[in-house]
């Protein structure tokens, strides 16, 4: 039960009126923000050297070879040459484009 009534009186110690004292309210905010700001900087200084030296943050992606699907191409081309003859159909006169503003 000692460690509950520490934490209870470390609690107490935030209510307002007690102890007020803005000085060490102050300090303690600066000095958590200064070890934040130096934390923060090595974070970066450190993510830069080894980004810079052509390392990886993280978990390294699995090198895996491109899979080359020829069906895939085959089907991309079939849509592709559907779509050039419909365009020389317009082009040629076979199919006639009625402008709906005129």
């Amino acid at each position: 039960m000692n460690i509950l009534s520490t934490i209870v009186t470390f609690l107490k110690r935030f209510r307002y009126g007690a102890n007020i004292d803005p000085v060490r309210d102050w300090l303690a905010m600066l000095s958590l923000s200064a070890v934040v700001l130096v934390g923060i900087i090595v974070w970066n200084v450190w993510a830069f050297n080894t980004v810079a030296s052509g390392g990886v943050i993280g978990a390294e992606a699995p090198k895996a070879l491109p899979t080359f699907n020829r069906a895939s191409l085959d089907t991309i081309r079939t849509i592709f040459e559907s779509r050039a003859t419909e365009e020389a159909k317009y082009v040629a006169g076979v199919y006639r484009y009625a402008d709906p503003s005129q």
